[in-house]
């Protein structure tokens, strides 16, 4: 109590007040910290496991109405999921695997040849000489090569190592997510009801229209970016077993990252083509050129439709969270980033509107 004031009731019941409401929130911030400490190592599937519900729904609703069993149609969902993943990934181990073993073999026997380099090499600027002089060394003598270069190549494999089992690690969690997605299918309705009422306390009547908005951000850039970018894969896949090209399975997995990440297949599919043009005839090498330019150019045309498809929120603006979301959270990142940012579009835009319509009001 101050001196010189007498404590009052209406004091002492706003001292109190302020106690309680201070105990209230540092007791609901240690029990939010608690929780989130537990999900933590969980995060990520929880995330991957949420995506993959909205964006499957309607294939499995869809399926659920022709079966009339929801947890059957929730399994073969869930399975085709996996199947989808696991083919491709397989695929691609037993082309490396083979890819290396058919390196080493060659290695052994003599029979890894390498052209030597021409007198342009020494042209080079600074690294010329040193070029010209490891080429011609290869060229002729690789295994002495290799024991040069080995202990510069360490350090390159141990972070070559690094990246395979965060790889490996990723896809894990992924498939572990597919799984708990399954399992979400049949419930989802109730939850969904239950993230409605929590968005309508926070948002009031915005909430719905957040919840919508969420959804059809997430199908929109499962089908624009991930489903482009699979198909360009396959359709690149395909082209490479067609054309003989060695480690056409490792080229193809990396025509879906490079799509993923918004690169694009180009970087790739440019030196696939001039490779065409020096190894095939010149009507095949054509042909191929031909089919390449189609695949490479089919996210240009079909992704601005998938994506921008049902949605108020400018497509520079989704394409900015997509890049953006990647850059930043890695794959996850891919649908965070544009449900981020067409969330925050529409909030401003809804805010923009009634502060006008406000300011009609008063001036009319």
């Amino acid at each position: 109590m101050t001196a010189g004031k007498p404590e009052t009731p209406a004091s002492r019941l706003l001292g109190g007040t302020t106690a309680d409401l201070a105990i209230r929130l540092g007791l609901l911030g240690l029990v939010g910290y608690w929780s989130l400490e537990v999900v933590a190592p969980f995060l990520t599937i929880v995330l991957w496991s949420a995506i993959l519900t909205v964006a499957l729904y309607p294939l499995f609703d869809w399926l659920a109405g022709h079966l009339r069993r929801r947890r059957l149609a929730a399994v073969l969902v869930a399975l085709l999921s996996l199947m989808v993943v696991i083919g491709p990934v397989t695929w691609l181990a037993f082309g490396l695997i083979g890819g290396v073993g058919s390196l080493a073999r060659q290695l052994d026997a003599g029979m890894l040849s390498v052209p030597l380099p021409a007198d342009a090499v020494k042209d080079w600027p600074l690294v010329g000489e040193q070029v010209h002089r490891l080429w011609s060394r290869a060229a002729t003598n690789m295994k002495a090569v290799l024991v040069e270069v080995a202990p510069y190549l360490r350090p390159i494999g141990v972070r070559l190592l690094g990246i395979v089992e965060s790889v490996g690690l990723g896809l894990l969690e992924f498939m572990a997510s597919i799984v708990v997605a399954g399992f979400l299918f049949t419930p989802a309705p109730r939850l969904l009801d239950t993230v409605r009422a929590l968005l309508r306390r926070v948002l009031s009547h915005r909430g719905e229209e957040m919840v919508q908005l969420v959804g059809a951000t997430i199908r929109n850039v499962s089908r624009g970016v991930i489903g482009i970018a699979l198909l360009q894969s396959i359709l690149a896949g395909a082209g490479f077993l067609a054309a003989g090209m060695p480690a056409a399975g490792v080229l193809a997995f990396l025509v879906l990252l490079l799509s993923i990440v918004q690169i694009g297949p180009g970087l790739l599919l440019v030196p696939v083509v001039i490779w065409s043009w020096t190894a095939m005839e010149t009507m095949s090498a054509l042909i191929f050129t031909a089919y390449m330019v189609a695949v490479g150019f089919m996210d240009n045309i079909l992704r601005p439709i998938l994506v921008a498809r049902g949605l108020s929120t400018p497509m520079p603006v989704i394409m900015l969270g997509v890049v953006g979301g990647t850059l930043a959270y890695g794959i996850v990142g891919l649908f965070f980033g544009p449900i981020v940012l067409s969330v925050a579009w529409a909030l401003m835009a809804a805010w923009v509107q009634e502060r006008s319509a406000t300011e009609e009001a008063r001036s009319s």
